[in-house]
């Protein structure tokens, strides 16, 4: 898109050339899904070059990470003497990072207010993906808050006036406004995360089973066969992307009848269970490849069987040996209540594609790899290799 702009300064002179450059450029937006995802390799992407036009960051970044370091507020906040309005939402791809600068600019003792709605980046309406979350929910209602613009207004206004006491008066916000999903309500707190979530593991079990109980024997272990030829088709979740790949929560029976996904699913809840803040996954894995990816993802099911994610998250791997290892998976944050009579599913995989670049399986840098293989996957799920989700559950 930044470089439309580009290419009419560069052929401002010369309309005849103009046409034929705009209109190879827009076939590679509308063919992002079909062909320009899928070029490779996949840290230096070709469409740039072909073009001629800049790329926003990314490939200069992975060249040159202290130019990259030096842009970040990441770990810096405390350098940063202003007040902030963090506003983000729990399908937004920036949904952690919005957190993180509330916590940290919290923790250098700079005011911050956080706003986190059932949104994603370009989406603050009350229906996202699959689900509608109500009118309330929407950014021009903020439940009955009034429209967000205002919420913004007031607080530029509170910062900017010199007199304070003269500055005209807005709509009052506590520290925290959270959505809670599931439950469909505003919520206010005082910090973020939660002093009262209780951190707790959810175990995968044999049988595609899922429960809050450690296993106390063998169970086995799962395989499955990534293939870098036949990705797991990204379907929902914290997106910005061309419009073929919708964020939000979405109907998940595609990604679950795969068979290089592997499926755990806990019985009906017999009462509400209310999960708010950081999740995070431990996998006991092995592979044959020396470099793989794996990805953990959280679902609610409904009585009627339709699974929804939730969050999700991906870690890259090296290893030079196919012995089996813990990792960590960071899913990010949300704030969901999974009702009673619904269950809690989890999807193991190794790919979620075009959201994260497909790991080729062969080691190669990305910014080069070109040649990909299958690899054989396996998850453990015993009394020694305890695979689970770690839950920050809040009690009612």
């Amino acid at each position: 898109m930044q470089g439309i702009d580009t290419l009419m300064r560069r052929h401002a002179d010369d309309p005849a050339a103009l046409g034929p450059a705009l209109g190879a450029l827009f076939h590679e937006w509308d063919h992002a899904a079909d062909a320009g995802y899928w070029e490779l390799p996949a840290g230096r992407h070709p469409a740039f070059q072909r073009h001629g036009i800049q790329e926003l960051g990314f490939e200069r970044s992975r060249r040159e990470p202290e130019w990259s370091a030096a842009c970040r507020v990441a770990g810096r906040q405390a350098e940063v003497d202003l007040p902030s309005l963090n506003i983000g939402g729990w399908y937004d791809i920036f949904c952690q990072g919005t957190l993180e600068n509330f916590v940290e600019s919290r923790a250098a003792g700079r005011p911050a207010t956080l706003i986190m709605g059932p949104w994603a980046h370009t989406n603050s309406a009350g229906q996202i993906g699959d689900m509608n979350f109500g009118m309330a929910a929407s950014a021009n209602l903020l439940g009955f808050r009034g429209p967000l613009a205002d919420v913004q207004t007031a607080w530029f206004r509170k910062w900017l006036t010199p007199d304070a006491d003269a500055a005209p008066s807005g709509p009052e916000l506590p520290p925290v406004l959270l959505f809670v999903m599931g439950k469909n309500e505003w919520r206010e707190e005082q910090e973020w995360p939660l002093a009262r979530a209780v951190d707790k593991d959810l175990f995968l079990r044999a049988d595609g089973a899922l429960a809050f109980e450690l296993p106390q024997g063998d169970e086995g272990v799962d395989t499955y066969v990534y293939d870098p030829a036949d990705p797991v088709p990204t379907t929902g979740g914290a997106t910005l992307m061309s419009s073929e790949y919708r964020p939000g929560p979405l109907d998940q029976t595609r990604v679950e009848a795969r068979e290089d996904v592997l499926v755990y699913t806990t019985e009906p809840l017999v009462e509400d269970l209310e999960v708010t803040g950081r999740v995070r996954a431990f996998l006991h894995a092995a592979t044959d490849a020396p470099s793989t990816d794996w990805v953990v993802r959280l679902c609610d099911v409904d009585p009627e069987g339709v699974s929804l994610n939730v969050v999700d998250g991906i870690v890259r791997m090296e290893t030079t040996t196919a012995e089996f290892a813990e990792h960590a998976v960071d899913l990010w944050s949300t704030s969901y209540v999974f009702r009673a009579g619904h269950r809690l599913r989890v999807h193991v995989t190794s790919s979620s594609f075009p959201r994260w670049d497909r790991n080729l399986n062969t080691g190669e840098p990305v910014d080069s790899g070109t040649d990909f293989r299958p690899a054989r996957q396996q998850i453990a799920h015993d009394a020694a290799r305890p695979s689970r989700l770690v839950l920050p559950v809040v009690g009612s």
